[in-house]
């Protein structure tokens, strides 16, 4: 709880230095305007609908429910539809009031208390699902995924072991090699996720692809961008790409300049905000193309979130306030409120970005430089931005 707290008082405080415009509604000018598309009934409606008869025919019966929202996740990550979520929350919610929840529930609320980045209560959930069931691998997983965002690698390695017995032989290997790729061993991971990716054949596809994109990332981290591409690309023809591959893809391919394949990947995908702003990123540096209208789409969106006190997109709209709207100074501001809910390597180059762009001296950027030199973190992007504030790199 004192976590959560922290972070709402960041927020109110992050809030009244911004622009008051922020907290206003959007009204388009042209009435005419399109300002969201909703898509059409999808592929998975009649797969969902199955599920959901399921539920009803047996309301008292938890593995359909389970199945339901395993699903609602699912596809909420693969076309980064946040409302999937709020369908998996709602069929979850009866079963979480019960006196002794399963462990289960437990740890599906905490993945969707992950989903919104409210990290101290979904650790707590995760706590109670372990101490009924050890051997649950999803919450050790879970559990890991949290405390390697928030930049606790010990901590993580720690989840990760427990999977060597509880899970598949990839899945362990690639969250105890993920960790080690961000404490100073990225060498040793890359070499050693590798070797067990050799040895998985059988291993599902979602899992294979879990894998590549942890080697793409790792190797993109050494500078070695050859073996991140190949990663990447044996990453999207492994199975259907969710959203996190796509973006991180697309922030590769925004890094080397080649803004028409961003804009061949994502330009039927507009409807998700990370990969509208990789859209408009790649639009500007196009003259065939007129960036203005994702770009004032993206104004709304974000101006939409925070009315909602919706701060899952911090980082993403730091991007935004510095790269296409020039706001050097409330880009940093977002930047650093994000760095105090997560610490991934992305978060710390667009504050260390936005830091720049500002003007702020190296004393206000002393806590993430400790953070990256305490953690000998290694990363080709980061080292060029370290090296203007008079630190030597990691």
């Amino acid at each position: 709880m004192a976590n959560s707290w922290r972070w709402l008082i960041l927020f109110i405080g992050l809030a009244s230095a911004l622009p008051a415009a922020w907290a206003e509604a959007y009204l388009p000018a042209d009435a005419g305007q399109v300002i969201e598309t909703l898509p059409a009934r999808g592929s998975h409606w009649l797969e969902l609908r199955t599920l959901r008869q399921q539920v009803a025919a047996a309301p008292q019966a938890l593995p359909p429910v389970l199945q339901l929202v395993r699903r609602y996740i699912e596809l909420g990550r693969a076309e980064a539809d946040p409302r999937y979520f709020g369908y998996a929350e709602a069929a979850l919610q009866p079963w979480l009031l019960r006196p002794a929840a399963d462990p289960e529930v437990l740890t599906l609320q905490a993945t969707l208390l992950q989903n919104r980045h409210d990290f101290a209560p979904a650790l707590a959930l995760l706590e109670r699902a372990l101490a009924v069931r050890p051997r649950l691998a999803q919450a050790w997983l879970t559990r890991a995924a949290i405390l390697e965002v928030q930049g606790d690698y010990a901590a993580a390695a720690g989840s990760c072991l427990p999977l060597a017995k509880t899970a598949a032989a990839l899945v362990g290997a690639v969250c105890i090699n993920s960790v080690l790729s961000l404490a100073g061993q990225s060498e040793t991971a890359y070499r050693q996720l590798q070797q067990a990716l050799e040895h998985a054949s059988g291993a599902a596809a979602t899992d294979r692809q879990w894998a590549l994109v942890t080697l793409a990332e790792i190797a993109e981290r050494r500078g070695d961008v050859a073996a991140a591409e190949r990663h990447y690309r044996q990453a999207l023809s492994a199975a259907e790409a969710d959203g996190y591959l796509l973006a991180a893809y697309a922030d590769f391919l925004l890094d080397r300049q080649r803004y028409a394949e961003v804009v061949d990947l994502l330009a039927d995908r507009s409807r998700a905000d990370p990969f509208l702003l990789r859209l408009a990123l790649a639009e500007r540096h196009l003259p065939q193309r007129d960036s203005n209208a994702h770009t004032e789409a993206l104004q709304a969106r974000f101006a939409a979130l925070r009315l909602r006190g919706d701060n899952r997109h911090q980082a993403d709209e730091a991007r935004f306030r510095l790269q296409l709207c020039n706001e050097a100074e409330a880009a940093f501001a977002l930047a650093q409120a994000n760095w105090m809910i997560q610490r991934e390597p992305r978060d710390a180059r667009i504050l260390l970005e936005a830091a720049l762009a500002a003007g702020k001296p190296r004393t206000e950027l002393q806590p993430v430089l400790d953070f990256l030199a305490a953690n000998g973190m290694q990363d080709s992007r980061l080292q060029p931005l370290i090296a203007r504030f008079g630190e030597e790199g990691v």
